[in-house]
């Protein structure tokens, strides 16, 4: 039974004038109408519709009635409703005649509610002037909407290639190399080091110099993120999985990854409890949304990251064996910067130009001094230790000039553990190598060089044995070892 069924008379009544009137006020307010039957024949057209059968290639109203829709009216849409009994409540149409918008709605018998034909109405016949604030509205929400992606994308794409990656020390150029064949497989990379080493760049560098450049770079911080919203960060989540998700639900990490690299950073600080399905993702290629029973493929190369001792934390049971086995395929260790300390001035240009260009100023220059006062501390903190103290010293200085001085007092500050550069040995004559005409053995020369290099840092950090290893970016037992195998430090051991 259908709904005017249930109309008292005067109500009936009411229904059919309101349906006249409407297809009246359509006919009369349109700019052209017309009616073809259930086998989308046109039956009939109104008086606005005739002014469009010249550019259609018709002289007449007889010409035009009696035809298959499809055959007089180029591009419509009408037999589409015709089959599917849907209406198309706005559509743009564009055929020789013009450009218009229009409407196009079934037609039902009343009694048996049996499709018996379509109504086609042309609602504008000019849309680029009668439309134009709604338009005009439009292409703005369009180009806001095409500002974001693009900002979306720019924030997945990489930031660093292995140029980015300063240094010509023998620590950095063999972490370039370690780097670029791991670019080339496309098995898990584990960058192990101390914070602050780049661990992060040679993540988007190896991204860069794989092939799956092309595809999304997509980070996690593992320590950023609170343990109760990782899952869902990570595996997203299903339309309406509990109270206030996103009615459209919400893609994770894993899912936005697809087809590119997912860096994990931190991953020492992954959960205990959300290690196993980080596990199974990363074994199957499949993931299963919060609030969702759907598995889900997906193709992302993992790249993790950790300033911890991995292996200690599976010894404690803080972080699973067969987890660790499975990230721990393709191991690069990041050197720390007392390892490579030879770097550092070409380190301090770039980080004093980066400040320049952050900051619109010239950059700030260092003296001799400094950069030998520089080269000679731990740097616990590493690189993003060095930033911040030279930041604090060129904020500091009233000219570009930062000499050691403004660098002891920003060291001095921030309670770092000062270590004074070595004094400059002299350079060897050549009756140091050579004994009478003939070169001396390499082993001595090497010896030799042993000798002063380990004076110099015992005698700059004034006998300090810790320090004078760390100087020299040796460990305190090998230092002890070097000590005792040389005739004229044995009563220091």
């Amino acid at each position: 039974m259908k709904a005017e069924d249930t109309l008292p008379r005067d109500g009936q009544s009411i229904l059919e004038l309101a349906a006249r009137s409407m297809f009246q006020l359509f006919s009369s307010v349109s700019q052209g109408m017309f009616l073809v039957d259930r086998s989308g024949r046109i039956v009939w057209l109104n008086e606005g519709y005739k002014r469009f059968l010249p550019a259609l290639g018709f002289t007449s109203v007889d010409q035009f009635l009696g035809h298959m829709v499809e055959e007089v009216v180029p591009n419509t849409q009408m037999r589409r409703v015709l089959e599917t009994g849907q209406p198309v409540l706005v559509d743009l149409l564009t055929n020789r005649a013009g450009t218009f918008v229009v409407s196009r709605i079934p037609l039902r018998d009343e009694q048996s509610n049996e499709l018996i034909g379509a109504i086609g109405i042309v609602l504008f016949d000019h849309p680029e002037t009668t439309l134009q604030p709604l338009i005009s509205k439009f292409a703005l929400l369009q180009r806001d909407l095409d500002d974001a992606r693009r900002e979306l994308a720019s924030q997945r794409r990489t930031k660093y290639t292995l140029a980015s990656f300063v240094g010509g020390s023998p620590a950095a150029v063999e972490v370039k190399r370690q780097a670029r064949r791991a670019a080339q497989s496309a098995s898990p990379v584990l960058l192990l080091g101390e914070t602050g080493t780049g661990k992060e760049l040679l993540a988007h560098a190896i991204h860069a110099a794989s092939g799956r450049a092309s595809g999304p770079l997509v980070s996690v911080n593992i320590a950023a993120i609170p343990d109760t919203l990782l899952e869902a960060e990570f595996f997203g989540v299903a339309p309406g999985a509990f109270t206030g998700a996103d009615r459209k639900g919400r893609q994770g990490k894993f899912k936005l990854a697809d087809g590119g690299t997912l860096f994990l950073d931190e991953i020492g600080d992954m959960p205990l409890s959300l290690q196993p399905k980080l596990l199974r993702a990363l074994q199957e290629g499949e993931i299963e949304a919060l609030g969702s029973n759907k598995v889900v493929s997906f193709d992302a190369r993992v790249i993790a990251a950790t300033s911890r001792d991995l292996a200690a934390l599976v010894r404690q049971g803080k972080f699973r064996e067969d987890l660790f086995y499975r990230l721990n395929v393709l191991p690069i260790r990041v050197p720390a910067l007392r390892e490579r300390r030879s770097d550092i001035p070409a380190l301090v240009e770039l980080l004093a130009e980066d400040m320049a260009l952050r900051n619109g100023s010239p950059p700030p220059e260092l003296g001799a001094d400094a950069i030998a006062l520089l080269s000679a501390q731990a740097w616990r903190g590493n690189i993003r230790e060095l930033r911040n103290v030279l930041e604090q010293a060129a904020m500091r200085s009233d000219t570009r000039h930062i000499g050691a001085a403004q660098l002891e007092a920003v060291l001095r500050e921030s309670g770092i553990e000062q270590i004074a550069p070595a004094a400059p040995s002299p350079s060897p004559s050549p009756s140091h190598a050579v004994r009478g005409n003939a070169l001396r053995p390499l082993a001595e020369q090497v010896a030799e060089l042993e000798r002063q290099a380990i004076a110099a840092a015992l005698a700059s950090t004034g006998g300090n044995k810790f320090a004078a290893a760390r100087l020299l970016g040796i460990s305190r037992a090998k230092l002890y070892e070097r000590l005792e195998s040389l005739p004229e430090f044995q009563a220091s051991v």
